[in-house]
């Protein structure tokens, strides 16, 4: 990724001006006086160390569409109206994103009239602006359903409630064009955040390319710009996603799927590590923190050989603090009953749902 856009104290002063009245006071007052981020974000907590309700989530081995469908399909009851399906739809001929002709038969079977939604990007690349961005789309094949970049033509303020590094997010303005979203997220690695699951999909990929991301990724007035790290990257992260999915209520689910998961985000493109970790299979909820803490035990409940590359990913990037300020900030439940729907909808463990993995071969 290249840091060639920073974001000035000017800009980001305009940007606040959006958040309007004494909004505006509030975020400028919480930016000013430098919250203190968490900590732990290196740690791992083992199921039986966590406390609270149980969520539901679904998994399937099945890596293909009908595994998507049966996942996508247990947890869509309250998707209606205008829907949006947020994707990462990748750089140029990346190569580890969820195949489209999986999401074309999704999409042609439960979401005819649906619209993927995409975000330009921080970084100069393929999707830095529209026109490359919707290039980069026809050569990824995202051609079979209207795509819809939400800040093509301008921003819009969302608050975040509870939060403290904002108290608004700045979306692209179409975002609130849309009745329903579903996160379909490929979950992997990633460069900043140590993972990328259904939380940075939406935190990141939500988040307007030249504002919201800037107010995650870069301190104003320095040089750096992907100077935001470890436990205060991830609650600046976690709190961009609260102010979406507080919009949708209960019009949101989650679709992860655990395949080609290289270390790298799907931004890196041809660029990304290569994949080591073996293929698991497509997990869904309509709980944020349990479908991303589900594909968290997962990994860590992989042999040492298996998972060794993406948890030092996860560890050194202090991405944990991802699933604990989840928590913190109510958007779920870090306990969850995994139904296994290949084996008549039994509840399994995490540990059950690792075993028998084949190693990774790049199909």
């Amino acid at each position: 990724m290249k840091p060639t856009h920073l974001f000035t104290t000017l800009a980001l002063c305009a940007a606040l001006a959006a958040c309007g009245g004494s909004q505006q006071k509030e975020t400028a007052d919480t930016m000013n006086q430098s919250p203190e981020p968490g900590t732990d974000g290196n740690k791992y907590v083992p199921y039986e160390e966590r406390t609270g309700e149980e969520a539901i989530v679904y998994f399937t081995r099945d890596l293909s569409a009908n595994g998507l469908i049966k996942a996508y399909e247990k947890v869509n009851g309250n998707i209606s109206g205008k829907v949006a399906v947020k994707l990462h739809t990748g750089e140029k001929n990346g190569p580890n994103i969820i195949p489209h002709e999986w999401v074309k038969a999704l999409m042609k079977k439960d979401l005819k009239d649906g619209t993927i939604v995409e975000t330009n990007t921080y970084y100069e690349g393929d999707r830095y602006t529209t026109a490359l961005h919707r290039e980069t789309l026809k050569v990824n094949g995202w051609t079979f359903a209207p795509v819809d970049i939400l800040d093509e033509e301008d921003t819009v303020t969302l608050p975040v409630v509870g939060g403290k590094w904002f108290t608004c997010m700045c979306m692209g303005s179409h975002l609130t064009n849309y009745n329903s979203l579903v996160a379909l997220t490929h979950f992997k690695g990633h460069t900043k955040g140590g993972f990328g699951g259904s939380n940075k999909n939406i935190g990141i990929g939500c988040a307007d390319g030249r504002i919201g991301k800037a107010w995650i990724h870069t301190t104003p007035g320095q040089d750096d710009q992907w100077d935001i790290s470890e436990e205060e990257f991830m609650e600046r992260m976690t709190e961009s996603t609260k102010a979406t999915i507080d919009h949708f209520g209960d019009r949101v689910c989650y679709v992860n799927v655990m395949r080609n998961m290289s270390v790298s985000c799907d931004c890196e493109g041809l660029a990304a590590e290569p994949v080591v970790t073996p293929n698991v299979g497509i997990l869904s909820s309509t709980d944020l923190l349990a479908v991303d803490q589900a594909c968290i035990d997962i990994i860590y409940a992989m042999t040492a050989e298996e998972h060794h590359d993406m948890v030092e990913r996860i560890e050194s990037r202090h991405g944990l603090r991802q699933l604990s300020y989840m928590k913190e900030l109510g958007m779920g439940h870090d306990r969850y009953i995994l139904i296994d729907l290949d084996n008549g909808g039994k509840r399994i463990t995490a540990a059950e749902a690792a075993q028998g993995l084949k190693p990774f071969v790049q199909k």
